[in-house]
């Protein structure tokens, strides 16, 4: 009986309070007064308005889940506009590997540059004398060389990977295509390397395959940004004898204990290459655990496979020329510009302070410019 009439007074309180804006007031100062973290702000709401942001969460978590279907429908619009772009993507192979030779037309590109430069080359090719010999195969070289080898040098993420014993191979590197999963079938992409025939490996084709989902993590539905990788497959190279930049041989002595004899042993340990690529590191599924290097090894592998299907094999051209990385520079750089801009200024207003209280104490104008 008491209970009930404790809770019915503490209604009537509450419907005081709520009818009062100076009761209110005081209950937002109090509540000003704690930590502003979202812990504790919630912790200070009273329990109906808890509740009903549970259901709200209910909702969120149901928005991750329509916003997974969203990412597997754009996977499948991705599927579909690579059908298209394929066609696009095997006649850049046919000019890089020099198969096809383009029509004047379709060679014609207007720049500032080259319109800049249009006088000083016609200048250089009325001075070239009538009996020059015809040019030679290196001046006329076959398709575009070193394409792909060229987009390595110039993206920092790849020459990170590239090793100097690596770079005869990837001369015989002809085309990289991105093919997605058919429908119906795990959301994944493989990265297919085509390279000529050479004297390294017998594959005509070196695969890798990126496994994703997308699916909010039950345990935790609301870090879901969108599709993931997962896992990725690699493959197995076909070596040929003594040609394994993957391993390397290294000698070592060994001396006997009772004969005192010595004997030189050779031993295989792994070799830094690109190629390890198609050997990745492998997850150990739900409820495994990697040691820290082998998450970081996964985490950049994962970043590279991305980037290979988003920006190089899309836009493969720019980054053999460098203009896709200038782009992706700019940004950042002209960020720093500003913040350099920030520090020059405040700089200048301490100047400024130092020189009305010490006049006699000028700097030289170099000094700023440090």
């Amino acid at each position: 009986m008491d209970c009930d009439k404790t809770g019915h007074k503490g209604g009537k309180v509450a419907n005081q309070v709520m009818q009062n804006p100076q009761d209110l007031a005081n209950i937002q100062d109090r509540l000003d007064s704690v930590s502003h973290t979202p812990s504790s702000i919630i912790e200070n709401l009273p329990k109906s308005v808890r509740r009903r942001i549970n259901a709200l969460k209910q909702l969120q978590v149901k928005c991750a889940h329509t916003e997974a279907k969203f990412y597997e429908e754009v996977h499948e619009l991705e599927r579909k506009y690579a059908a298209l772009y394929q066609p696009l993507f095997e006649k850049r192979c046919t000019i890089v590997t020099g198969e096809v030779e383009p029509t004047d037309e379709e060679c014609e590109w207007q720049s500032d540059r080259e319109d800049e430069d249009l006088a000083e080359d016609m200048e250089k090719k009325a001075s070239i004398t009538e009996n020059k010999t015809n040019s030679s195969e290196e001046e006329n070289p076959k398709g575009i060389p070193e394409f792909w080898l060229t987009i390595f040098r110039n993206v920092d993420m790849l020459s990170e990977l590239l090793q100097e014993h690596d770079e005869p191979i990837l001369r015989h590197l002809q085309d990289i295509k991105v093919i997605f999963s058919d429908p119906g079938q795990p959301m994944s992409f493989t990265l297919e390397f085509y390279f000529e025939p050479n004297e390294y490996f017998s594959n005509t084709v070196l695969r890798k395959v990126y496994k994703m989902k997308s699916e909010p993590d039950p345990t935790d539905p609301f870090s879901f940004e969108g599709p993931e990788i997962v896992d990725c497959e690699g493959c197995i190279i076909d070596w040929k004898k003594g040609k394994n930049v993957t391993l390397k041989i290294i000698k070592k002595k060994q001396k006997h204990k009772g004969r005192g004899t010595v004997r030189t042993i050779t031993k295989q340990v792994p070799n830094d290459s690109f190629f390890n690529f198609f050997s990745p590191v492998k997850t150990l599924g739900e409820g495994g655990t990697l040691d820290e290097d082998s998450e970081f090894s996964l985490a950049a592998d994962f970043e590279i496979g991305h980037f290979f299907r988003e920006r190089i094999v899309p836009r493969a051209v720019l980054y053999f020329t460098g203009e896709a990385i200038e782009d992706e520079n700019f940004e950042d750089e002209e960020g720093e510009e500003v913040e350099e801009e920030d520090i020059e200024e405040e700089g200048e207003e301490n100047d400024e302070a130092e020189y009305e209280d010490k006049k006699e104490a000028v700097q030289p104008p170099e000094c700023k410019q440090q």
